[in-house]
């Protein structure tokens, strides 16, 4: 049986060639560069990413199928803790994975029958308690002793990294996925998730850090990020409310026009997310406030209502389907307020929300952490997002992204969100392309960078030992110099005069120039370069600025080496790499002899992280 030949056609026969196309790449992509060169006596780790909420589930079972193809006969599939999901997820493999011995996490019975007659899934929840059962379940059957075993874990970054790295201890999930994979003979660990930013700031020596990385388009028709967060303005899909009067008067009036557009062309469900805060009782309060919005609106119908609505008609552009008469509109609306058509969802710690209650209907659905990670709402038209944080996280924040995705009309999509909260989105946007871009060009060495401000992940998750943030705008540069390639260095800046203030060059030659420095461990050489790889990633004729200067009688040691001549010139570049090379006589220190001394400095406002190992 071809097991991947097997799966694409399935998704064929339901009618999503695009799809099947999408995935025959990835799993055929993942199975010629990776495993196939695999030894079946080692264990390795991989990272597979995509945009959130782009179709990673699909790639992760085409990859799976593509490696029962080349001999894998057991995979652990691990989803996060919640009952629902894992469920969810153990229907899905019944339903699109065949020829497979599918396991849930009560049936060990059927794993030790099967005696790996036919190749096996198991579905867990990462959950300690399920993890240390299925441990000793691999354990004792003796079966992955002689075999390799192949674990793709959903959302890799959200609960199996060791959060008490920092208290030299392992944390419980942590330490039992490290014994069902040390358990077998052999293993590939695949980390899939849409937010990696945790996973590249993991040591090497820590068995977390992705030996190889894959990164996955999204396919036709998908909204992300660069849809909502482009480069440049403001896109007509999103709303700033800090100028915005009665917002959630004027959400809710938006949400049952395009619910009403929707249904009226055969649509079953319209969604509006509203993520105010991580607290419950916020939850209830805005909840409350949308109920007497949709009672004024209720009372209003042939007043003040009609003319909201009428003015918001004129904004709506559906590009999916025909746009309906206003007299339309106002008739299927008049017809959801008045038979209680229209829910109130609360999804939080307190509450129990099953899928099916926001998959059909209009519904406003109130909540915080719950509408994170593993979540999905389809035909999520309408999003309200107030949420802060004292030291936002850049992972968390993008997983609150629940309006990416494919069935999203872009013509009737509308974020209300506050101006400072759209442009952290829109950071988090363009380094998620920065990281993007560094694993299409295959660099080994990908780095992580924010805004002063924005914090990459959660801190209990990185080693702090090893982890180390380069500030932008801080001039950098080395104590102690081992320079036996003067030459080489003063042939690459002979054309540069030291009469001119500064050059414009391009980073690739900085990085040659820093390619022939020798220097301690003090100067974070390898990082830098590492950064201007990434710099180029993102724009391959990138431009920095050079400042060479000549016969520079500086004592080693000396303050920032600079004068404060050349230290206001390059901070005269706030946006700019700016490398200085000092020819120093070496009169005063750096060994006796003449030695270029370089000093760098990194764009202002950004911090670049960097993973030190021993």
């Amino acid at each position: 049986m071809q097991y991947l030949k097997t799966y694409l056609n399935k998704i064929i026969e339901r009618g999503n060639t695009g799809l099947a196309e999408s995935i025959a790449v990835t799993a055929e992509d993942v199975g010629s560069n990776y495993l196939k060169h695999f030894s079946f006596t080692s264990h390795e780790i991989g990272l597979l990413f995509g945009n959130v909420q782009s179709g990673k589930t699909g790639q992760m079972f085409g990859i799976m199928c593509k490696a029962t193809d080349l001999g894998f006969p057991v995979f652990v599939l691990l989803t996060t803790d919640n009952v629902v999901l894992q469920q969810q997820t153990l229907d899905r493999v019944r339903d699109d994975l065949d020829g497979y011995c599918i396991c849930g996490e009560n049936d060990a019975r059927m794993f030790v029958e099967n005696s790996l007659m036919f190749p096996t899934i198991v579905v867990l929840k990462k959950n300690a308690r399920v993890l240390k059962l299925w441990a000793n379940i691999f354990n004792s059957t003796g079966f992955m002793r002689g075999n390799p075993l192949f674990i793709v874990d959903d959302e890799a970054d959200a609960a199996s990294l060791n959060t008490l790295v920092n208290k030299n201890r392992q944390s419980s999930i942590n330490k039992y996925l490290a014994s069902i994979r040390s358990g077998a003979a052999s293993s590939v660990y695949l980390q899939v998730t849409g937010t990696p930013q945790a996973i590249f700031l993991q040591t090497i020596t820590s068995g977390w850090h992705p030996l190889f990385t894959h990164y996955f388009k999204p396919g036709q028709g998908y909204l992300g990020g660069d849809f909502f967060f482009p480069k440049s303005g403001k896109p007509d899909c999103v709303t700033f409310l800090d100028n915005l009067l009665q917002a959630e008067r004027n959400i809710v009036i938006r949400h049952l026009l395009v619910s009403a557009q929707i249904f009226s062309s055969g649509g079953a469900v319209s969604n509006c997310l509203i993520h105010p805060s991580v607290r419950q009782a916020a939850h209830q309060i805005y909840a409350n406030n949308i109920q007497k919005e949709l009672e004024w609106c209720k009372n209003n119908l042939e007043g003040d209502f009609a003319d909201e609505i009428e003015k918001q008609y004129s904004f709506l552009n559906p590009s999916k389907i025909e746009k309906i008469s206003l007299r339309q509109i106002m008739e299927i609306i008049a017809r959801m307020l008045t038979k209680d058509e229209v829910k109130i969802i609360i999804m939080n710690g307190k509450t129990d929300v099953e899928s099916d209650e926001y998959t059909e209907g209009c519904n406003f659905v109130v909540g915080g952490n719950t509408l994170g990670r593993g979540v999905t709402f389809p035909s999520l038209q309408t999003l309200y997002y107030t949420r802060t944080a004292k030291k936002p996280q850049a992972d968390t924040m993008w997983q609150h992204s629940r309006m990416f995705g494919y069935d999203r009309d872009p013509g009737m999509m509308m974020v209300y969100i506050d101006e400072h909260l759209y442009k952290l989105f829109s950071d988090i946007n363009a380094t998620n392309n920065a990281i993007i871009s560094q694993a299409e060009q295959g660099l080994d060495e990908i780095k992580i960078y924010y805004p002063e401000g924005l914090n990459p992940t959660r801190k209990n998750v990185l080693d702090t030992d090893h982890v180390e943030a380069i500030s932008g705008g801080t001039n950098y540069y080395p104590f102690s110099l081992d320079n036996n390639t003067i030459e080489q260095i003063s042939d690459l800046l002979a054309v540069f005069s030291e009469d001119e203030p500064y050059y414009q060059v391009s980073l690739r030659l900085m990085k040659e120039i820093l390619s022939h420095i020798i220097t301690e461990t003090d100067f974070k050489l390898k990082s830098f370069v590492s950064i201007i790889d990434t710099m180029l990633a993102e724009s391959p004729t990138g431009q920095g600025v050079l400042i060479v200067r000549r016969n520079r009688d500086v004592a080693q040691g000396t303050g920032a080496l600079l004068s404060p001549n050349d230290w206001q010139l390059g901070a005269s570049f706030p946006h700019k790499a700016v490398l200085t090379m000092y020819q120093v006589t070496g009169n005063k220190g750096w060994g006796g002899k003449p030695l270029w001394v370089p000093n760098i400095k990194l764009p202002q406002g950004t911090v670049y992280y960097d993973v030190v190992e021993d």
